[in-house]
């Protein structure tokens, strides 16, 4: 029989073949698992075997987990502690698929843990971020152009920063106003551009002269087009430098990042109605839980309606 070690290897193997995992979530798993193993091997002299994962050493591994320090000198947080056990759930069902004796997954459950606050930007906000690059435009056009056409395609589409930095000019199609983003896990979905948003980035493309295939690029030293410039996509981190000084311009005091932009998105087709189904499939959310921790938000928003309108007298 294998080891645990061993087997924790295939298991990563199998996540990026035959599950088609992103490269993030396989490094997270990895660390996890290698945390775990750390833990029941401390004080073995021979390597974990599968079938010497039980309840008991899952508990003591929790207890170490909730008492285990950060480099911060704080303990864990209680949804840290529960991505380790997911992803010991997830090796512990690999096992499962494969015949091998360990601990059922469908024993371990998950702690308690705090509602996730999600931040968002009201509308006046938004549109105070949106209109920021012609108010303070930047030196070239080009840049400014390049700018507005984010910021819109980012509140238009609720776009995950890494799906934005991956698209190409070839799979937008401007007319119809829609293209196909693959998202996390592989999936592609169908997202929709507002007409606001088509038209920031057909002004922006229109003054670009280059053949690059990115849909966004950097430039360096372009004159008034990109001929004589040097060119390549941005990074994530230039988006969220780009998003961050537009929103210190438009005088918005919260810290505004792309993700932000996401939730903004989603919390303005909820109070405007949307189903929380549709909301989903544009987030490309594979699990409606997930998609609902924006209810709270919305369900706040209804009881402001309610305190204002509901039981007035009229005049």
């Amino acid at each position: 029989m294998a080891s645990v070690n061993d087997l924790v290897r295939d298991f990563l193997e199998y996540c990026e073949i035959e599950k088609n995992h992103s490269d993030l979530t396989i490094r997270n798993y990895e660390h996890y698992l290698g945390r775990f193993l750390d833990f029941a091997e401390r004080n073995r002299s021979t390597d974990l075997r599968p079938e010497q994962i039980n309840l008991d050493l899952v508990r003591k591994y929790r207890l170490h987990l909730n008492r285990l320090a950060t480099d911060m000198g704080q303990n864990l947080a209680r949804i840290t502690q529960n991505y380790h056990i997911i992803a010991l759930r997830a090796f512990l069902k690999y096992l499962a698929r494969r015949d091998i004796k360990t601990l059922s997954a469908e024993k371990l459950e998950l702690g308690d843990s705090p509602r996730r606050q999600i931040e968002f930007l009201e509308i006046t906000e938004v549109q105070d971020l949106l209109s920021a690059p012609e108010k303070f435009p930047a030196k070239k056009e080009i840049i400014t152009l390049r700018d507005s056409a984010i910021l819109e395609t980012l509140f238009s589409t609720g776009l995950r920063i890494s799906e934005l930095v991956s698209l190409d000019r070839g799979q937008i199609n401007l007319e119809r106003g829609e293209f196909t983003v693959r998202g996390k896990g592989g999936k592609d979905r169908v997202v929709f551009l507002s007409d606001s948003a088509s038209k920031k980035i057909k002004e922006y493309l229109a003054k670009r002269s280059d053949n690059a295939k990115p849909l966004f690029i950097h430039c360096s030293g372009a004159k008034d087009g990109l001929d004589d410039g040097e060119y390549m996509r941005l990074t994530p981190r230039s988006i969220q430098r780009i998003v961050s000084r537009y929103a210190r311009l438009a005088g918005i005091t919260k810290k505004v990042t792309p993700h932000m932009l996401r939730h903004s998105f989603a919390t303005d087709l909820l109070i405007n109605g949307a189903d929380i189904r549709s909301v989903q499939a544009m987030l490309g959310h594979a699990s409606i839980t997930t998609t609902q921790i924006y209810t709270h938000i919305t369900n706040t928003r209804l009881r402001e309606v309610h305190k204002n309108f509901h039981g007035k007298k009229k005049n």
